[in-house]
């Protein structure tokens, strides 16, 4: 069985025109049991934490887990924990989402979001 994730194709800029989210790849489909891998750049917004969200088809987007470069380790949202979601980063500004060993029900659309400080906006992909 196949699952297919999705993250928003198109880059999300503030009103300042200075901070853009952007995540890849635009969508994954993978075999039930694999583990799927999503990278978000924070672009600008340096120094800040990036938080996931998961929303399935006709629901709500639901929070997963909230990280910043300088913790261990995350923090989840209701229902979510790890080893089945986990987050790493390779700098103040890019982020990973790993979902592992995928299931039908992980079947949605992912987002990323951060606060950009200097812009006082929230900004989502």
């Amino acid at each position: 069985m196949l699952a297919t994730l999705c993250t928003l194709i198109t880059a999300l800029t503030c009103v300042s025109g200075v901070t853009v989210v952007t995540q890849k790849p635009p969508v994954v489909t993978v075999e039930k049991g694999e583990t799927v891998t999503m990278d978000c750049n924070l672009g600008r917004v340096t120094g800040s934490s990036c938080c996931w969200y998961k929303q399935s088809p006709g629901g709500v987007p639901q929070f997963i887990l909230h990280n910043h470069h300088s913790w261990g380790s995350p923090n989840y949202g209701s229902g979510f924990s790890s080893p089945k979601f986990t987050s790493n980063h390779q700098s103040q500004t890019d982020y990973q989402l790993i979902i592992n060993n995928v299931q039908e029900g992980d079947s949605a659309v992912y987002y990323c979001h951060t606060w950009d400080n200097s812009a006082s906006e929230n900004v989502s992909q």
